[in-house]
């Protein structure tokens, strides 16, 4: 009756193992180390950095306890602080010799000191929040009515261009606020520039008014249009905080939308609040230029001669020259979108650009004096420039054109990615500015520990005082159920907060009640007069329904939180929906587990341990037996 099939204490003890495996990493601690990270945006880290690391750390005999390259890093874990401080002294010196202009970022870190065993089946540690670690907090207002007015005097010139490559005379187009106004003669001329908006302007919504013997057509976005371009807006300014932040070489920065234009960025481990602000607030501007394709061009390229007057020589991605013209033809401000695509007739990859009506009539101009010579995107950033990519010019361009060559599907996205936020697409200003110690966040996980185990400790004293050795099962179903909590988060690789440490400790005061439940039903069913082995059995099975009903309103309450909270909200609504699942698990199978391995053997059983169970007497007074 009361007895488990192999099957499911095998199920238990891989749960166990599992839990223990991914929990450990969390008591390890951690060590100093040195994190590498890109410095700008066309800098990747690859296999070669990491190599380059080793050889120079090999070289100044310093011998890391662990190196490795993970998705954008390098990171280097040393024994001690003079070792951290040394190591990256030469990395620096091998990587980025020249500070003014740095590829790289060589910043001092934290790893966890988890032996390699663990993390080479991918065991690591919680990432601790700003308020555990201390840190930097900004909230940045984005101006919505700036990324508006900047598109619709985008789509105004380019209305221009559509006018009169449809010979539709007017006489004037300007920009009023967010509306863009056309003024027209005649009622033929009206009909015309309306059907250009609605063929070529589908964002805008049209209203015509008459101003005396003249007609006049106002454009101005609809509002789901305009909805979308906020959020491009607010996207394409988070994508560029995430490229800047990398150069502070955070190891978990949370980047978050809040509200419909604000932008929450936390820096856990960033002290220099300074140096973060100038950061956040860096611009990076593209440039078109013409490739400098002489004869003295090339000796320069190939550093046998010096480069031409009129001309500079930038580097590639790959390292190669290119000698470019300081005639600038095109900026990043005339750039409006960039998108990543498949060529229709040879299908590689392309990114498709789209520039305002000036850029096009310039792009048209230039493209048609200049067939197959070559084009150099440059991206600047703090006065260094890099170019993107010099393809050749095909055929005449205008407001829309493609980049395209041999390049992969990631270096086509990644090419978008760039030249659509190399820039801001809307101003911002930090509104809220938080800074917390690194002090303080150890002693939020102090306070945070010992709430949760003194917490611990409470139920379980108190469950085994009063049922006895059920109520010991209950305290090592409960220290089951944290243990796989922390597992759980660890390979999400969740970010641990204090209000995440706080539905931990609410989590173990509810995850008992499922306990509570069993063992009233199981003394439910003794008073009744059933056998304890009948009892047990009874006990469980009926109580589950309830423990189910209970633990799914909880759920539904916990999705809410995290479907319509954010930021903290979030952390909690996260350890809280994780820990009424383990609850569930731990409170109703792992614990019959251990009751049916400690009871189900014993075929005449006349008693169990779970306190007093007052039994009604024959004349009706109360009894108790033990």
């Amino acid at each position: 009756m009361n007895r488990y099939p192999l099957w499911k204490y095998a199920i238990l003890l891989v749960a166990l193992v599992v839990g223990v495996l991914y929990t450990l990493p969390n008591f390890f601690g951690e060590a100093p180390a040195v994190q590498v990270t890109s410095g700008k945006a066309t800098v990747k880290v690859d296999a070669s950095t990491l190599a380059k690391v080793e050889q120079a750390l090999s070289a100044a005999g310093i011998r890391p306890e662990a190196i490795g390259l993970d998705a954008n890093s390098v990171k280097v874990r040393l024994d001690t602080t003079d070792a951290q401080l040394k190591a990256r002294d030469v990395i620096q010196q091998a990587l980025a010799p020249n500070p003014d202009d740095a590829p790289y970022v060589v910043a001092l870190n934290l790893l966890s000191e988890s032996p390699q065993w663990l993390s080479a089946v991918g065991a690591a540690p919680m990432y601790l929040g700003l308020d555990l670690r201390g840190g930097v907090h900004f909230m940045l207002q984005v101006d919505m009515q700036a990324a508006l007015t900047q598109r619709i005097e985008s789509m105004a010139g380019d209305l221009r261009t559509q006018l009169r490559e449809a010979s539709v005379r007017h006489s004037g187009i300007s920009r009023n606020g967010q509306q863009i106004e056309v003024r027209l003669r005649d009622q033929a001329t009206l009909a015309a520039a309306r059907r250009v908006l609605q063929d070529q302007f589908q964002d805008l919504q049209v209203t015509e008014s008459q101003d005396g013997d003249a007609f006049k057509l106002v454009a101005s976005f609809k509002p789901e249009a305009a909805r979308r371009v906020q959020e491009s807006a607010l996207k394409q300014n988070m994508m560029t905080l995430h490229n800047r932040i990398n150069e502070l070489g955070v190891a978990e920065p949370v980047i978050q939308q809040q509200g419909l234009d604000r932008i929450v960025v936390q820096l856990p481990g960033v002290q220099d609040t300074a140096r973060a602000k100038s950061i956040l607030g860096r611009t990076a501007t593209l440039e078109m230029r013409l490739v400098d394709e002489s004869s003295e061009a090339r000796a320069a390229e190939l550093g046998t001669g010096p480069v031409p007057f009129g001309s500079e020589r930038y580097l590639e991605r790959d390292g190669r020259p290119v000698i470019v013209k300081k005639q600038v033809i095109l900026t990043g401000d005339s750039l409006t979108d960039a998108q990543p695509g498949f060529d229709q007739q040879t299908q590689q990859p392309k990114v498709d650009l789209t520039v305002d009506a000036k850029g096009g009539r310039i792009m048209r101009d230039v493209s048609r004096e200049n067939l197959k010579k070559r084009m150099a995107i440059l991206l600047f950033e703090k006065g260094k420039g890099e170019v993107l990519t010099a393809p050749v010019i095909q055929g005449e361009l205008g407001t829309r054109f493609q980049i395209s060559g041999s390049m992969t599907v990631n270096e086509a996205s990644d090419l978008a990615l760039l030249l659509r936020a190399g820039s801001l697409a809307a101003p911002m200003e930090i509104i809220e500015e938080l800074t917390i110690g690194p002090s303080l966040g150890a002693e939020n996980i102090t306070k945070g520990f010992h709430s949760v185990a003194w917490g611990f400790a409470a139920i379980v004293a108190f469950m085994g005082l009063y049922y006895m050795l059920f109520g010991l099962i209950s305290g090592i179903s409960l220290a089951v159920n944290l243990l796989l909590l922390v597992a759980i988060l660890s390979m999400l690789q969740a970010t641990l907060t204090l209000p995440g440490m706080a539905a931990m400790a609410l989590t173990l005061g509810m995850a008992i009640d499922a306990n509570v439940l069993v063992n009233e039903r199981v003394r439910e069913e003794l008073r009744a007069g059933a056998t304890p082995q009948g009892a047990i059995h009874a006990g469980y099975d009926r109580a589950w329904a309830t423990i189910l009903d209970s633990n799914v309103t909880s759920l539904i309450a916990g999705l809410a939180l995290l479907a319509f909270g954010s930021g903290p909200v979030r952390g909690f609504a996260v350890v809280h929906c994780i820990g009424i699942l383990t609850s569930m698990f731990s409170a109703v199978f792992f614990s019959r587990g251990l009751v049916n391995f400690w009871y189900g053997r014993q075929k005449k059983l006349k008693s169990v341990s779970i306190g007093t169970v007052w039994r009604p007497a024959p004349d009706g007074a109360i009894t108790r037996s033990e």
